[in-house]
């Protein structure tokens, strides 16, 4: 069953009742910016829903995952362009901005040599708190009612700016 092709309905039947307008609405958003969505199976999360955009073949490429823990819905942003919208990160509620705070530090703020070659962690400010995240697990919060704006807010800021440097890319 690992080769099954899934859609996003098969998806939507693990999310809980209240999370399905948001997944529905973030996939209509990041299908209008021409990400392609994929739908898998993976050992640590179980059905997860990935949105890669175009072109881009690695895990930057990848503006968030979906995936269900526990029963509790989880999303996941690469802010790669999260220093072009720290006043989106700045507005973040203390409920999301603790779970920034929980993430694991960045090692290669510290050493250099102890994280993979193309780690660039995460460094900002968040209303005077210096955070130096990693970037696989800064930006990984639980979705629940109050969080929902605010993430949406992250996703189409990290979207935006995605889109806008590969179209300077392509034009120069």
């Amino acid at each position: 069953m690992p080769n099954a092709k899934y859609q996003l309905e098969d998806f939507l039947v693990h999310v809980n009742g209240s999370n399905k307008a948001f997944v529905q609405s973030i996939h209509e958003l990041l299908l209008k910016e021409r990400y392609k969505p994929k739908i898998q199976v993976t050992k640590s999360t179980g059905l997860q829903l990935a949105y890669v955009q175009p072109n881009i073949k690695t895990v930057v490429g990848i503006i968030l995952i979906f995936f269900v823990r526990d029963d509790q819905l989880m999303i996941r942003i690469y802010g790669t362009h999260h220093k072009a919208y720290l006043d989106v990160l700045s507005a973040l509620p203390e409920t999301i901005e603790h779970q920034i705070a929980s993430a694991d530090d960045c090692k290669k703020f510290v050493d250099p040599t102890k994280c993979w070659a193309g780690c660039m962690g995460y460094d900002f400010h968040i209303r005077g708190t210096h955070y130096q995240k990693c970037a696989v697990n800064c930006f990984q919060f639980e979705v629940d009612a109050p969080s929902m704006p605010h993430l949406l807010a992250l996703i189409k800021s990290e979207s935006q700016q995605r889109m806008a440097a590969m179209l300077e890319k392509y034009t120069l």
